[in-house]
């Protein structure tokens, strides 16, 4: 995909979600503050930080047990490992699935910027084996579609915090900032 039509592609992506935030009535935003909601705050598109790595997949497949932000807890597979570079430094960042029939990957990751530019518990990528395969068949990891969860705008929801195997030295300066309303 030329450049200009990706970067117009992720710029619509966050329009409709900057209306769905706004207007929609299952919107994360509660409905209180909607008509005062002037959409997200997103690092602009950065193509150097979309990456078509290969997942290594692990042979032995271990479940781990994530902790929520209200302390509930839930088991997730770890499938698999995508591994590539930032600058000068190596990452690896382990992909997750709820289980093993699934054909999403769940990324969820904490960098440099966490807690600073970031919500500070980290932020995750959704994989679709669908939308977010290359034509050779690798993943497409594009931290420009890192996204808070949702527990960062309203307290009616909880999240699983990163695991502390996914976080990166380096800061990554693509897609959702903090949100300043919490």
């Amino acid at each position: 995909m030329r450049i200009d039509a990706w970067k117009a592609q992720i710029e619509g992506e966050r329009r409709e979600k900057d209306g769905f935030f706004g207007q929609h009535w299952q919107s994360p935003i509660p409905s209180q503050g909607r008509a005062e909601f002037k959409g997200l705050d997103y690092y602009p598109p950065n193509p150097d930080l979309r990456f078509e790595p290969e997942l290594y997949e692990h042979e032995d497949k271990k479940t781990v047990r994530m902790t929520y932000t209200k302390g509930e807890e839930q088991d997730f597979v770890r499938w698999g490992e995508f591994r590539f570079e930032i600058g000068d430094e190596e990452c690896v960042l382990q992909a997750y699935k709820r289980d093993g029939e699934e054909e999403q990957l769940f990324v969820p990751f904490r960098d440099a910027t966490s807690g600073q530019e970031t919500y500070g518990a980290g932020r995750y990528i959704d994989l679709d084996a669908a939308r977010d395969r290359s034509a050779d068949g690798k993943w497409v990891l594009d931290f420009n579609r890192a996204y808070n969860p949702w527990c960062v705008y309203s307290e009616d929801y909880t999240c699983p915090f990163v695991p502390h195997e996914n976080q990166l030295a380096v800061p990554v300066c693509a897609g959702e900032k903090n949100y300043p309303k919490r």
